[in-house]
């Protein structure tokens, strides 16, 4: 009896590998997948966004014939850096909630929490490569729609500050919305209700102080309106709105959104279910 003991003892369950500090290579390998991911179908994911923001522009500069300039700016410079972050946060919130919610209809969440990885680094890899893409359509759009709006970076740290900042916002928010959804139609839900009239009542395309109240005082009170805003003054030079409170929330909405996302994963919140 006292051989068998000691033989049990002896034959123990592989010990997990211990990281110290950061998995580089697993976080590597997961900002990888996801930036793959979107890259691999990159007529749906690059180059629709590309051809909706010259639509736009068809219509709204070309069509109606330039429209009338803005604080004296041409209206398709003013435009432009709109059409631009639409394209950054619905593209942003796209890649990060899809990625998750096809996980969970796969079964292949698994294959995310069996690893290694914090949920800090899970945060890291899947709002990477959400901003990532966010970012990437972007700058795609831009090159596209400059044609016919002539813009040019007056400031670029804010075009860089609040562009990088509505990628990472909107990449987190999709996090949230992946984890929380169930089905694809929650998703088109928080789409349709939310992130869309959100950013046309954000000052996209005209001034909000041209708005009849109470949509003027709401508009105020919309985050994406600061990020369009603050993303526009980058390159006319021009803000419409208070840069410091711009600024602010940014920062705050980045730490807020990420933090939310940093407990979703670690409590295991409709992943461990």
């Amino acid at each position: 009896m006292k051989d068998m003991a000691t033989q049990d003892e002896v034959v123990l369950p592989p010990q997990p590998r211990v990281y110290q500090g950061i998995n580089w290579e697993g976080l590597k390998t997961l900002y990888l997948r996801e930036v793959r991911r979107f890259w691999k179908v990159g007529m749906q994911t690059l180059a629709a966004p590309v051809v909706t923001a010259l639509l736009y522009m068809l219509v709204f500069v070309v069509a109606v014939g330039g429209g009338r300039p803005v604080e004296g700016i041409a209206y398709g410079a003013f435009v432009a850096p709109g059409l631009i972050m639409m394209q950054v946060l619905s593209n942003a919130f796209a890649n990060s909630s899809s990625s998750l919610l096809q996980a969970k209809f796969n079964g292949l969440m698994g294959d995310f929490m069996t690893p290694p990885l914090t949920p800090l680094e899970h945060l890291i890899g899947f709002g990477g490569g959400a901003a990532t893409r966010g970012i990437l359509v972007g700058a795609v759009a831009g090159l596209a729609v400059l044609p016919f709006a002539h813009i040019t970076l007056a400031h670029p740290w804010a075009a860089l500050f609040f562009g990088l900042g509505a990628a990472l916002i909107m990449g987190f928010v999709g996090i949230m919305a992946g984890l929380w959804s169930e089905k694809f139609d929650h998703i088109a839900a928080v789409t349709n209700f939310v992130i869309m009239p959100m950013t046309f009542l954000s000052g996209t395309f005209y001034l909000i102080e041209r708005l009849p109240e109470p949509f003027r005082t709401i508009s105020q009170y919309n985050p994406i309106f600061y990020l369009i805003d603050g993303f526009r003054y980058g390159f006319i030079g021009h803000a419409e709105g208070s840069l410091t409170v711009g600024v602010s929330l940014t920062l705050a909405l980045t730490l807020v959104t990420g933090f939310v996302c940093y407990r979703m994963f670690a409590t295991g919140y409709k992943i461990k279910t």
